[in-house]
Formats: structure tokens, sequence, C-alpha cells
């Protein structure tokens, strides 16, 4: 039985994580105007830091996806699958981020040849 509540508990406790992280970064639009002042090398951070953010998000929605509902726990399965839905639109907003930059950088960085 404590394996059980055990379980519950650190849905509880992803579930309750991630709505909170999905609902702080779901707003805003992309402007591709703020990357303007930006740098060649400020723009490749920026990639980089978005890239992880989306390999982190990616994770958590698997270990939301994956994780088994208690038969139970009452609209359960409800809020796991709305937790998925909202770390993939997360991804998406951070994918338009990242070819918003990506864009930039290709229109204002020149290629190295070599």
């Amino acid at each position: 039985m404590t394996l059980l509540i055990s379980n519950a508990g650190r849905l509880s406790a992803l579930l309750a994580l991630s709505l909170a992280a999905g609902c702080s970064s779901l707003g805003g639009t992309v402007s591709p105007a703020k990357y303007d002042s930006m740098t060649c090398a400020e723009l490749n951070t920026a990639v980089g830091a978005i890239s992880r953010e989306i390999s982190q998000t990616a994770i958590t929605r698997g270990k939301v996806t994956n994780t088994s509902v208690p038969n139970w726990l009452l609209g359960g399965s409800r809020v796991k699958s709305a937790v998925a839905n909202r770390e993939t639109a997360r991804i998406e907003k951070l994918k338009e981020r990242q070819e918003a930059i990506v864009a930039t950088r290709a229109s204002r960085c020149a290629r190295s040849a070599g």
C-alpha cells in the first residue's frame, strides 16, 4: 500500500511542478526584433540555451507520459494528458523562438569558410 501512495505522491509532485513550469512559460509571442541587437555569439548562445530547454521539456513530457496512474486516482489520466499537452505546446513555442533566432543569425552572421 505504501508503494501506491509513494507513486501517487510522486505523480502529484510531478504534475504540480509541470503545471507550474508550463504556465509560467506559455505567455508571449515571438518577436524577431528583440534579437536584432544581439551579437552573433549571443545568438549562438541563445540557440544552445533554447535547445537545452527543448530537450529538458521533452524529457519531462516523456516522464509524465510514461507515469503509471493508479485506477483509484480519479481524473488522473486526464490530468496526465493535459500536462503532456501543455509540455508539447511549450516545446512548440520554444521551437518558434529558436527558428526566429536562427533566421536572424543566418541573415546577419557570416559563415566561416573552413
